[in-house]
């Protein structure tokens, strides 16, 4: 699949020498959605910053459906849709009149039906003759994404788009993503919310302390890195593990009436044959077994522990 975003050994290294970012390289492919996850300064929104002309990089290159972002910025920016964390709208203008004049600051002549097109796809047709600062969190937010669209960019950043939004909303806000995506829109989104990541996007990227730790899909990266857990209830609940069964690391849950035992599925020896073995032998009584696959936020915690 053809890559749209293309970065090549970015680093950018701040006033005060603090270093943002180090050597990242990353490909974007187009219509897809990658989602970005970090801890607060681990240079996800320094990268943003960069692709989208806000800040100079140190060092290393971008381009942009082959279009470099410092010699041909003017044709990036105009790939580019960016919609920010912060609700910074006019507050008291119309939502048609507002999603219209961010066009024309790109340069693009009026067209009314797109920007119709472009409200009714979120939702916002009926509030097309609305104040904004009579909208709702969740509105304003999708004003935010039409802003983004007016221009009709190939590639869409999305800083944290379901912050401060209810639950009923983000999942709202999820499905807008996705027919956006559907729609043949590139999409890159940083998120503190690591079910959305799992829920939306078909990769993800880690990145802590400027670095790239991981990049793979979704799927393919929970059933590579999770680890799965063995919960097996017991017939009688135990005080204490009986010594043989120390070496594998059990917990004991739920007030001794059950314990739990990590291993790698995709490890030719589980060990789980030889726990129950040994479970036996201590006179322990199986009451039911169950197994349950570690998700995102597990996987994500762990590779930033370790960076």
């Amino acid at each position: 699949m053809q890559n749209v975003v293309s970065i090549k050994k970015l680093s950018k290294i701040y006033d005060n020498d603090f270093q943002a970012l180090k050597n990242i390289t990353l490909d974007i492919k187009k219509n897809e959605i990658i989602a970005l996850l970090g801890p607060n300064g681990a240079g996800k929104t320094t990268m943003i910053s960069i692709i989208c002309g806000i800040v100079i990089p140190t060092s290393g290159s971008v381009t942009v459906d082959n279009f470099d972002i410092i010699k041909d910025y003017r044709r990036t920016r105009s790939l580019i849709g960016l919609v920010p964390q912060e609700l910074s709208l006019e507050q008291f203008e119309y939502v048609f009149n507002n999603v219209s004049y961010t066009r024309g600051l790109y340069g693009k002549a009026p067209n009314p039906s797109l920007i119709e097109k472009i409200l009714k796809d979120l939702s916002l047709w009926d509030k097309r003759n609305s104040r904004i600062n009579e909208l709702s969190g969740g509105m304003k937010r999708r004003v935010l994404i039409a802003k983004a669209l007016s221009h009709e960019p190939s590639v869409l950043f999305l800083d944290e788009p379901s912050a401060g939004v209810d639950v009923e909303l983000r999942q709202e806000m999820w499905q807008v993503i996705k027919d956006l995506r559907n729609s043949g829109v590139t999409i890159i989104l940083t998120t503190h919310y690591i079910e959305e990541a799992e829920a939306i996007a078909d990769r993800v990227a880690v990145i802590n302390k400027g670095e790239l730790l991981v990049v793979d899909n979704t799927s393919d990266l929970v059933k590579s890195m999770g680890q799965k857990t063995l919960v097996i209830d017991l017939q009688e609940a135990i005080q204490a593990l009986p010594s043989k069964l120390e070496s594998y690391n059990l917990t004991v849950l739920n007030n001794g009436l059950s314990i739990s035992y990590n291993y790698d599925s995709s490890s030719k020896q589980t060990g789980i044959t030889s726990l129950l073995q040994d479970m036996k032998e201590t006179g322990l009584k199986l009451k039911d077994l169950k197994t349950e696959q570690s998700s995102l936020e597990n996987i994500f915690v762990e590779l930033v522990r370790e960076n």
